[in-house]
């Protein structure tokens, strides 16, 4: 979830499909084939970062740019559309990488002020590696129903979570993924959620009606995620143990550790609970996590810069690093601030480059008609939304249009097979919403990854809840379980 109410607005309100008689759908396949197969020749030839450079993920999609452009223009598209299209899937992204540029302040700001290493030195001595995973799908997930947001939990209580779980020897993809569930789960479920208010207004049911239909997949997902995950701690092998105690004397040692740090990320969190906008929110959390460093940390400051007040401005702008006597601590003890949100901002203005063209030219339409021209039955019908909401968040990089297009193009549809609003509602959220962070590129991939500091690749196969859930909503719909009708018999 995008933390905006504004966003989700204005995808459903004023989200045009565009349509393109001149396209074929082989030519609407043309760019994506190109940016898959790059993206692929990227990943498994080429390791990655290095055939051009660190910014090779953001040229593969400006490519991809490139060729739906030159599509478009031999369909009969004008660059002006294109132009068009594309500046408004860039004021779309606005807030969120406005959102992103404070997470990387409050990520650094948190770190000098000792409220990253308090939540640390007290969840060391608390979580447990045998109970660590599953208690993070459940932490992140009473936090994202409170607030309704994905994108906070993983700003809060999942950089804190990461940062705990490495210290007990844990993998840090491991972590993300539980935490990417739960949270994901709970952004799902909570009506202050604007991906669960979007998704109704789209199939045309009421809130409630689609939050309860939503148990009826999400509820045993949610359950064999969490079986999973204490299976996985149950027989992980870590070294935490025997060496949390010299770790809770590293940072007793190098920070000022006190329980009163923990009301900055409770002020935050109150904010947020108290519908406060979550720009001014996660602000407040940097002012007062600066205030906090000047109180609790002065050495640190003194460390790090002959100035204080420099050195939090280093901390909200570049590369914090506060060393210690302990090697695994010096990775965690380490923050980007505003310039290591770079990476990933850069990949959302990409993406949505990419994604804008691809709709401008009619691409994204002429792809979900192909797909709705196929279903042919009921199952048919499901699987065909769940495979345009899965191409959208890869094709067009963001999670509202992965609900908005499917929502407008296949509603009649479900219609007209008898079906009730709610099963086009709950699919969307199923395949949709929780699918996007998955997608490296995607906005939501690519700030979780960012936030996190993990990669997409390191927590796909832990994010279980994620992936899970597209093939729950499959097997419920093969099967007709619970499958809403129109009028019952």
């Amino acid at each position: 979830m995008q933390d905006d109410n504004n966003i989700s607005n204005f995808k459903a309100d004023n989200q045009n499909i565009v349509k393109n008689k001149e396209l074929n759908i082989l030519e609407a396949l043309i760019p994506v084939v190109i940016l898959m197969g790059l993206l692929a020749y990227n990943i498994f030839f080429v390791d990655g970062q290095e055939w051009l450079g660190t910014y090779t993920n953001q040229l593969i999609l400006l490519m991809g740019g490139l060729v739906a452009m030159i599509d478009g223009l031999f369909n009969k598209v004008s660059l002006n559309i294109m132009i068009k299209e594309v500046w408004e899937n860039l004021k779309s992204v606005f807030v969120p990488i406005l959102i992103l540029f404070l997470v990387g302040a409050l990520a650094g700001t948190w770190l000098i002020s000792g409220v990253i290493p308090a939540m640390v030195y007290y969840g060391l001595q608390v979580l447990s590696p045998e109970i660590f995973l599953p208690a993070s799908v459940v932490i992140a997930a009473v936090i994202s129903i409170a607030t309704g947001s994905s994108w906070t939990t993983s700003a809060t209580v999942g950089i804190a979570l990461v940062g705990i779980g490495s210290a007990l020897g844990i993998h840090p993809g491991m972590i993300a993924g539980a935490v990417i569930s739960g949270a994901y789960f709970g952004d799902k479920m909570s009506p202050l959620s604007d991906t669960t208010n979007l998704a109704p207004a789209m199939a045309g049911t009421d809130l409630f009606t689609h939050i309860r239909y939503m148990t009826i997949t999400t509820v045993p997902t949610i359950i064999i995620t969490l079986i999973v995950f204490t299976v996985i701690s149950m027989n992980i092998d870590t070294n935490g143990n025997a060496n949390i105690s010299s770790l809770l004397s590293t940072i007793d040692n190098t920070f000022n550790i006190s329980p009163w740090l923990f009301l900055v990320p409770g002020i935050v969190i109150a904010l947020i609970l108290a519908k406060t906008k979550p720009l001014i929110a996660l602000g407040a959390g940097v002012v007062l996590a600066a205030i906090f460093a000047f109180i609790f940390q002065p050495e640190i400051l003194n460390n790090l810069s002959e100035s204080k007040f420099e050195a939090i401005l280093n901390s909200i702008m570049t590369d914090t690093s506060i060393v210690t006597e302990n090697e695994k601590l010096n990775d965690l003890f380490s923050a980007g601030g505003m310039k290591g949100m770079l990476w990933t901002i850069y990949l959302i203005l990409c993406a949505m480059v990419f994604g804008g063209i691809m709709d401008a030219i009619g691409a994204l339409a002429k792809i979900t008609q192909a797909l709705l021209s196929v279903a042919t039955t009921i199952f048919g019908l499901f699987t065909s939304t769940v495979i345009s909401c899965l191409g959208l968040n890869t094709i067009a990089s963001d999670q509202y249009l992965a609900i908005v297009i499917p929502g407008k193009m296949f509603k009649k549809a479900y219609e007209d097979r008898g079906l009730a609003p709610e099963n086009l509602s709950r699919t969307l959220e199923d395949s949709g919403t929780v699918t996007s962070v998955l997608i490296p590129w995607n906005t939501c991939g690519a700030y979780q990854s960012g936030v996190l500091g993990v990669g997409v690749g390191e927590y796909f196969v832990y994010a279980i809840f994620n992936w899970l859930s597209p093939f729950t909503t499959l097997l419920f719909a093969a099967f007709r379980i619970k499958i809403k009708m129109l009028t019952q018999k």
